[in-house]
């Protein structure tokens, strides 16, 4: 099988990535990847198959070997609905879209459009700012902060935890990465499980309020469980939005595109490019349940499969001109958000802060201007900026 010899790591894969994703698919759709020791899919239209193939899953077939000072992490992800698969993913993401309802997302509209005014009153007018840190960041976790009824003032410190824990996702890993994460598994914890117990007591219009009171068919979620999806919704759901808020101003501002790729006409259009685009996610795992062959490719069962979300959302098979950027671009199914079983919960929260969020600040500064060259922060498998200085 070819190879691809590509560090994860490499600061001009990090900054730019593409173009060896572009290499690579052209050489074959399926290749070994000894840095992560797994085969690699490149093609769009084998990571879609594969996404929904209920012959791939999250959950391994072998119980995980870790280290013990690992333990309070992987506690936290024995329960995640992103790790596990049928019968136990389906009893909780049943559970879980009781309490996080498509209703409940669209009457988030108003708080955001609120937030996303008071963060650029806060703006400077005359200097350079940096959006990552002043508008990026806090409309996400302030966000999930209110959905899940914690008081505002913890947000930093719900960051902070948050970060440790999803660094251990990073190439960059190391014995340093694995302490916080878990440390910080341990402390959010206990901090969501302290937060649900008053919320028993004293229950309010909040998300924990109500997966504490979520039912189907007398089955409610642990308390083991109701702490995992509130941890996962924070940290995926802050990571993947801030990214792709710094992302995709960066390409628009790069690219000139015009204010009217921002209209309520235009912007479900313009947000699914900017997903396609320039994704905040690469890369995302399957475990093989049984030996197949696909498009020619044998599978073994327990191989361990990386899906290229970004070299998928490049595919010149399924899109013309992929490397360009054009909002008006007809919208097709991207992989930006996985798909199958494990089609990200929160994505309809995310494009809702995207069509938001990106719109107000360029009303609000059309003449925004980038001041210092953007650069990638090592992240990977994700993919964002360190910073994004921007003058008004």
């Amino acid at each position: 099988m070819t190879e691809w010899h590509q560090l994860p790591t490499e600061p001009a894969f990090v900054q730019n990535p593409y173009p060896t994703y572009a290499a690579a698919r052209d050489r074959a759709a399926v290749q070994y990847w000894p840095a992560y020791g797994m085969k690699a899919v490149f093609s769009h239209a084998l990571v879609a198959q594969i996404l929904k193939d209920r012959r791939f899953g999250r959950e391994p077939l072998e119980p995980l070997n870790f280290a013990p000072h690992l333990a309070p992490f992987y506690a936290i992800e024995a329960h995640s609905m992103l790790e596990l698969e049928p019968p136990r993913h389906t009893r909780l993401r049943s559970l879980v879209l009781r309490a996080f309802t498509s209703r409940r997302i669209k009457e988030l509209a108003p708080e955001i459009d609120a937030l996303c005014d008071d963060l650029l009153d806060q703006l400077p007018k005359d200097e350079p700012f940096d959006l990552i840190k002043h508008y990026a960041t806090p409309i996400p976790v302030i966000i999930i902060c209110r959905l899940l009824g914690v008081p505002e003032t913890m947000s930093d410190q719900l960051l902070t935890w948050s970060n440790d824990m999803v660094a251990m996702y990073q190439a960059r890993r190391d014995r340093t990465i694995e302490d916080r994460a878990a440390r910080a598994s341990s402390e959010f914890a206990n901090f969501i499980r302290s937060f649900a117990e008053e919320k028993r007591q004293t229950p309010g219009d909040d998300l924990i309020t109500q997966l504490l009171s979520a039912e189907e068919n007398g089955d409610k979620l642990s308390m083991d469980e109701l702490i995992t999806t509130c941890i996962l919704l924070l940290n995926a759901g802050h990571e993947a939005t801030v990214h792709t808020i710094g992302n995709g101003v960066k390409t628009l501002l790069e690219t000139r595109t015009p204010l009217s790729a921002l209209q309520d006409s235009t912007i479900d259009q313009t947000v699914e490019e900017i997903l396609r685009f320039d994704p905040p996610l690469h890369v995302f795992t399957r475990y093989c349940y049984e030996d197949m062959e696909l498009d020619s490719h044998t599978f073994k069962r327990s191989d361990e499969i990386a899906l290229m979300l970004a070299a998928a959302n490049r595919d010149p098979l399924q899109w013309s001109d992929p490397d360009g950027f054009d909002p008006t671009r007809k919208i097709l199914t991207n992989t930006s958000f996985g798909g199958g079983l494990h089609f990200c919960v929160g994505a309809p929260l995310a494009r809702l802060e995207l069509r938001v969020s990106i719109p107000k600040l360029f009303r609000r500064f059309p003449n925004l201007r980038i001041t210092e060259p953007p650069k990638y922060a090592n992240l990977y498998h994700f993919h964002g900026l360190e910073s994004l200085m921007l003058r008004a």
